[in-house]
C-alpha cells in the first residue's frame, strides 16, 4: 500500500494531471454496466483520484451500445469512436487507452486510422489481434469433429457481403486458408497490413502511428475458452493452410517483416506481453490495480 500511495501521489506533487484513461468494452457488453465497466471505470478514479476516465458508448443507451457490439460494421465502429474522441475537449491532450476483448483491436484500429487525439500506452486484454477461428466455448477435447464441423458451417457465411456489413465479428473471422479471408474480410487484414491485399492506402499511416505509442501492453489469458486460437492475443495465429498447428508471434511473417511496426516496438521495449491464469477476461480489481492500473495508467500529461 504505500508503494502505491507513493506512486499516486507523484502526479500530485508535480501538480500535474493525469493522463485521461478510454475504455472499450467487448462483444455483448456495455460502456457502463456496473458490473463489469463501470466496475473497471470506478477501480481506476478510486486509484488514481481526479483522473478522467470516459469509457466509449455508441448510441443513445447501453442497450444500443451492447446491440451496436455485435451488429454495426467494425469500420463504422471506428469511425464513430474516431469522432467521438476529436470531440471530448478533456481528452485533447491524448489518453492511456484500455480495450477488453475486440474492444481492444478496436482501439488498434483507432490508433491506426486516426489517433487524433493521440493514445500513449495502448493496452488490450484478451484482444483478436490475429482475429479468431474457432467455435467459442466448443469442447474440442470432447469431439473435435463436431468443432470443426461448427466452425465450417460459421466459415461458409463469415465473408458473405451481406454478413461482413452488419456482424462485426466477421469482420475479425480469420480463416487461414488465406484466399477467402483476404478476399472477403473487410477489418482485419486491413488494420493488420496483410501485404496480400489488392489495395491498402493506409498501409504506411498504420505503421507510421503504431510506432508512436509509448507502450503496447497485450494481455493473454491462458485458459481463455472464448478466443480461438488463444495466442491471438498475443498476435499469433495458424499456419497458413491450416488450422492445428499456431505459429507465435515471433515467427510470423507480420513481425519478422515488420508489417506493422511490432518489431521496431518490440526492439525498442515497446511491446508488452503479458499473461494471466483465467478464463476470458477473468482477473481481479488487484491483479488490474497492479498489473495494468499503476504501470501504464498511473502517468501525467505535462505540466
Amino acid at each position: 500500500m504505500r508503494m502505491r500511495l507513493g506512486l499516486v501521489l507523484v502526479g500530485v506533487v508535480l501538480g500535474c494531471e493525469y493522463r485521461p484513461t478510454v475504455l472499450w468494452h467487448g462483444m455483448g457488453d456495455s460502456c457502463c454496466d456496473p458490473l463489469s465497466l463501470g466496475k473497471i471505470q470506478r477501480e481506476i478514479e478510486s486509484a488514481l483520484p481526479g483522473i478522467y476516465v470516459y469509457s466509449i458508448e455508441i448510441g443513445e443507451s447501453t442497450i444500443e451500445d451492447m446491440m451496436n457490439s455485435f451488429f454495426m460494421n467494425s469500420n463504422d465502429q471506428i469511425d464513430t469512436v474516431c469522432a467521438l474522441l476529436k470531440n471530448d475537449t478533456r481528452l485533447q491532450n491524448g489518453f492511456n487507452a484500455v480495450g477488453f476483448s475486440q474492444g481492444g483491436q478496436f482501439l488498434r484500429a483507432y490508433v491506426e486510422r486516426c489517433n487524433d487525439p493521440p493514445v500513449f500506452n495502448l493496452v488490450t486484454l484478451g484482444g483478436q489481434h490475429q482475429g479468431v477461428f474457432g467455435y467459442p466455448g466448443c469442447p474440442m477435447d470432447y469431439d473435435p469433429k463436431v468443432c470443426e464441423l461448427l466452425r465450417r458451417l460459421m466459415d461458409l457465411g463469415a465473408y458473405l457481403p451481406f454478413v461482413q456489413e452488419h456482424l462485426a465479428q466477421a469482420n475479425y473471422w480469420h480463416d487461414p486458408y488465406l484466399d477467402l479471408y483476404i478476399d472477403g474480410c473487410t477489418f482485419l487484414p486491413y488494420i493488420n497490413n496483410e501485404p496480400s491485399l489488392a489495395s491498402n492506402p493506409n498501409a504506411q499511416q498504420n505503421k507510421e502511428h503504431m510506432l508512436t505509442l509509448n507502450n503496447f501492453v497485450m494481455v493473454l489469458f491462458e485458459n481463455d475458452s472464448v478466443v480461438i486460437p488463444r495466442e491471438s492475443e498475443w498476435f499469433g495465429f495458424y499456419a497458413n493452410g491450416e488450422d492445428s498447428e499456431v505459429i507465435p508471434l515471433r515467427e510470423t511473417d507480420l513481425y519478422i517483416e515488420d508489417w506493422l511496426g511490432l518489431q521496431t516496438l518490440d526492439k525498442e521495449g515497446k511491446l508488452i506481453e503479458l499473461s494471466t491464469e483465467g478464463d476470458h477476461l477473468d482477473f481481479t480489481l488487484e491483479w488490474f490495480d497492479d498489473t495494468i492500473i499503476y504501470p501504464y495508467l498511473n502517468n501525467t500529461l505535462p505540466c
